[in-house]
Order: C-alpha cells, then structure tokens, then sequence
C-alpha cells in the first residue's frame, strides 16, 4: 500500500524504473524477434501478420513507455536533490503522472490478448491506421497512448514549475547542473509537443471510432495531414528522449575527469537552441511527401543548423575529458561509448537533411540504422550511464564494476554490429518494415550479423539485471558521495532521507558541493535554521483516477458507452474529491530525530 498511495519524488522515480525497465524488456524481446525473422531470407519463423504487429509495438513501447518512463525515474530521483528541493512542486499530479503512463501502457499491451496488437507502424500513417486497412490494435494505440500521453505531460508541467520555483537559496539558472537544464527544457518540450499528438490521437479516435473523416480522402480529409500532425510531436520527441541523456553524459564526464565541465554556459544555451530549433525540422521526415522546393530546402536548412549546438556539446565533453584524470567506472564508460556513437548518428542525419539523397534513403535500412543509432547509442547509454552512476544515491548500493563492465562490452560491440551494417544494407536497396526478402541480393550476410549483434545486445541487458539482483541481495552501505562528485545530491547520506535535506542548502557557486569540499567543510553550508519539515500526504486518488480512464479506454473501444461514461465519471468524482478534502500533510521534527540518535 506504500507504493500504490506514495507520492514521494524519490518512490516514484522507482516506480518509473520499474515501470519503464518492464516495457524496455518487452520491446527488446520483439526487437529479438524481428532479428530472428530477419536472419536469414525468405525465413518463415514469423507470419507477415505477426510481424507488422510486432514492428509497431517494439517502436511504439520503446519510444512512449520504455525510453519517456526511463527519463522520467532519473527526473523524479535526481532533480528535487540537485536543485535542493524536499519534492517536487505538485507531489500528487506526480503520482498521478506514473500511474497514467502505466496503466495506459498496460492498455496498449492487452491488445496481445484481445485481437492482436496494432499494425499499422509505430507512426500510424493514415490511411493504413483507420478502421479499413487496419484492425482492433490501433484503437489500443489510440486510446493507450492518449491516456500514457497526459501523464507524461502532467508531469512535464510539474518539472517546470519545480525548477523555476523550487531552488534552494543561492541556486541561479546560471548554477544549476547541466542535468537539471536539461530536464528543464526536456519538460517546456513536453508541453508544446505532447498537445500536438493528444490532438492527432483525438481526431485518430473520432475516425476509427465514431467514423468521422478528418483522414478519408473521398469524404474530403487529408491523409497527409496526420504525418504533419505526428512530426510536429515526433521530431521534439527525439529532443525530449536525447537531452536528458546529454544532460547525464555532461554529469558523468565531469565526475569522472575530476574536472569542471568545460564551457557551461555554452553547454546551457547549446540545450536551450536544440530545443527551440526542435520545432522546426518535423518536414525532414516528409522530404518524399511533395510539399515542394521551398519548403523542403527551408527544413533542410533548419535540420543541419542543429547539428551546430550539437557539435558544440560534442567539443565540450571532449574538452572536458582533455587533462583530467579519467576514472573508467562502468558510468563513465557508457558516457565515453555515447560519444562516438553518437556522433555517427549524428552524421547519418546531416546526411538525411538533404532532400535529394533523402529521397534515396528514405524508408530504407539506412534510416533504421541512422535513427537507432541516436536512440539506442544516445539515449539508452545515457540511461544505462545514469543508472549506475546514480544507483547508490537511489538505492544506498553500489552496483558490481567487473558485471557493469562485462555488460557494457556486450552490450557495445553487440550495438555496432547489430546497426553499423544496417546502413550498407540500406544503401544496397533494402526497404524497412519488411518480413522476409529474396536470396541473392547481397542482404544475407549482412541481416546475419545484425542478428548475432542484437543477441549480444539482449546478453549485455541480461547481465545489467543480473548485477542488480546480485547487488540488491547486499547490504545498503553505499557512502554519501562514492564519486568525489561535485553537486548537490551527493551532499546527503544515500539512499536520500524522506526530507532530502534536514536544512536547505546554501547554494554558493557551480558545482556548490565541490566548493564547500575546497574550503575544507564536509557538509553543505545551511540556509535555513533546524524545524519542523512539512511532507505531503499520500494518497490513493492517483491509481483510482487513472483506473477510471483506464476502464474508460475499453469502454469507448467496444462501444459499451455505459462503461466508458463510467470510468470518466469515476475518475472527475476523484477529481471532486480531492479538490474537496483539504489535505495539510504532516510534519517531521528533525530534532526529535536527533535528539533519539536517528541517523539524519
């Protein structure tokens, strides 16, 4: 019941671990199954069927509830203490945000079950996606993610008012760590984007289910109109996974060179110009559409402009790394691996931003492999970087270096093969989001090692949950600071007390840890005298109002209104509720804690 009613910052970025660490393991065990069909051609493993629903859920499950989720745990651990807050500004839209993220995905995976998953691409163009090329699964897309969707940005909305409100004395915009930054401009991008899919999804919804015709063609829709309504969202998307990434790399790599990272304030507007230009470049995914020169050499422009705040992180990370004393934990060599990586990644889309070679990539292999090369080898070594760096301050346990490094080696090698030879496939002519091709063209070799690497990808992934149950069997005896780290969130013991901080912290330059270090003190410097903490009060409303849309959802998909009507009502009665009960929460005296020789 402590889990199901909490709605402390700290429980819920677990609860996002797990929740996002689930679905990860399920789009990566339909990635091993489209591998195992691919690897050999005309293979018979999986039916054409079976295959575009597996397609569409490994890409709509590892976008919207394995990669979001995982952003969304390191925000919710790691923000409120780095910006030295005791929670976020609305600790119950908090809670309400998991539990609509989950249950929504829970929604869209029970389509396995009830008629087959959606399969019409995890971007469900129209026409494919209405009710006449497509069946029952893409309502569970529809509904599942709209539900998931308005968790998400509730909890965008949250994080900003967190940091622009919640910093502790002394902590300027211009002091904040480049992680706080970055989930700072993560969260204004959730706010202007998601609206735009919640729309998309809406009008998706009227024409599957109450048979409107914003996308039929002969009625007067426009089919092209969803691609510009998806893009709008989808390419801010990429931003809203791959800045908090950056943002880790960025704490990782000062960390570990023992240095300051190089160039802050450039890194600061580096991540504020790649989320305003975010905006503009949703067309490159529409070079082939036939929108004309103008527009297309306009969004071509845009797309390769912002290759320059990305370029400019790139240096500042190798400039940090330039001199200082490299430590290779399994942390930092995640962040050294994301570099080139990443790089490459971000080759292939300047290559792209161009329209006439982009009418030759597009919707080939090469496609594939330029965009997992961002996500996978961008975002998930972020996450897999933050996971150990950050698992003591979450756990109060130090996860096992010799199987960190074991994984990260898999899981490396295992990457490059699987992706690298994705783009000469691409390049030979192979189309994506094909279940089987001819012998004799020069694909086989290539699919085969593509497959062999996503088998030592899934060994690299097995071996991380293989560390953390060996860890979790340990005592918690992780120190306070096991990194010699430089912010705020190493000051307080781990795992972080429920009040984070007994006294706010005076927060007195960049890196505050690291300076109060230099002059010789082991704590912070307080801001505040000792009293009494004011704590929320959790509660049980958020499960409950997601549970109403949740039922909602079915409902409205099978036409049974009574139940839909029903869960909707459900969930405003919660509303009602708790806009009537007046919650003041509770306090804890600090010096009574002391004064019984608790450990504060």
């Amino acid at each position: 019941m402590d889990w199901l009613t909490t709605v402390d910052h700290k429980k819920i970025g677990i609860l996002y671990l797990l929740g996002g660490g689930l679905f990860f393991v399920l789009g990566g065990l339909e990635a091993i199954l489209i591998r195992i069909q691919l690897i050999k051609p005309m293979n018979d493993a999986i039916d054409a069927s079976m295959f575009n629903q597996l397609l569409t859920m490994h890409g709509t499950t590892m976008i919207f509830l394995a990669a979001m989720p995982l952003i969304f745990a390191f925000m919710n651990a790691v923000v409120p203490l780095q910006i030295g807050a005791r929670d976020v500004a609305f600790p119950f839209v908090n809670s309400l945000g998991f539990w609509l993220f989950f249950l929504g995905g829970v929604l869209l995976n029970t389509s396995w079950f009830l008629q087959g998953a959606p399969d019409a691409g995890w971007t469900a163009y129209t026409p494919l996606s209405t009710a006449t090329y497509s069946g029952k699964g893409v309502d569970f897309y529809v509904l599942g993610l709209q539900i998931a969707g308005i968790g998400t940005l509730i909890g965008g909305i949250n994080f900003l008012v967190t940091i622009i409100n919640m910093r502790t004395p002394g902590m300027s915009f211009m002091r904040m760590p480049l992680f706080t930054w970055a989930s700072f401009i993560t969260s204004a991008l959730i706010l202007f984007a998601f609206p735009a899919i919640t729309v998309g999804l809406v009008l998706l919804m009227f024409e599957r289910i109450f048979e409107a015709n914003f996308f039929d063609v002969s009625a007067g829709g426009n089919v092209v109109l969803w691609q510009h309504i998806f893009w709008i969202f989808g390419h801010p998307e990429v931003y809203i996974l791959i800045l908090p990434a950056f943002g880790i790399i960025s704490e990782v790599i000062s960390t570990f060179s023992s240095k300051r990272l190089f160039g802050y304030s450039a890194m600061v507007f580096a991540t504020v110009i790649i989320g305003f230009l975010g905006f503009m470049v949703w067309v490159h995914h529409m070079f082939t559409v036939g929108l004309g020169p103008v527009g297309n050499a306009l969004f071509s422009i845009a797309t390769m402009l912002i290759a320059v705040p990305t370029g400019i992180k790139i240096f500042n990370w190798l400039f940090t790394l330039w001199g200082g004393q490299i430590r290779f934990t399994t942390a930092s060599l995640f962040a050294l691996g994301f570099i080139p990586t990443f790089v490459m990644g971000g080759m292939t889309g300047v290559m792209l931003a161009s329209p006439p070679a982009d009418f030759q990539f597009h919707d080939s292999y090469f496609v594939v492999a330029h965009f997992h090369y961002v996500i996978v080898g961008g975002l998930v070594f972020g996450i897999f970087s933050g996971l150990y760096y950050w698992w003591p301050k979450m756990f109060g346990r130090m996860l096992n270096e010799a199987l960190g490094k074991l994984s990260f080696w898999f899981f490396f090698i295992g990457f490059h093969l699987t992706f690298f030879v994705q783009h000469f496939l691409g390049l030979m002519g192979m189309p994506r989001r094909v279940f089987t091709y001819l012998p004799d063209q020069e694909f086989d070799t290539f699919n085969f090692i593509s497959t062999i690497g996503a088998f030592a990808m899934g060994v690299g992934t097995i071996l991380l949950f293989v560390n953390i149950i060996v860890t979790s069997l340990k005592p918690k005896n992780a120190p306070a600071d096991p990194w010699d780290a430089r912010t705020l969130e190493w000051s307080i013991p781990s795992p972080a007390p429920e009040y984070n901080f007994k006294q706010l912290p005076l927060v007195r330059g960049l890196d505050p840890l690291f300076k109060e270090k230099m002059e010789g003190r082991k704590e912070m410097t307080p801001a505040e005298p000792l009293g009494p903490i004011h704590m929320p009060s959790p509660s049980i409303l958020p499960l409950l109002m997601s549970l109403g849309l949740f039922i909602a959802g079915f409902g409205f998909m099978y036409h049974n209104y009574f139940v839909g009507a029903g869960g909707v009502i459900a969930t405003l009665i919660c509303m009602l509720l708790r806009s009537v009960y007046d919650d003041h929460g509770y306090h804890i005296e600090v010096e009574e804690l002391q004064d019984k020789g608790a450990k504060v």
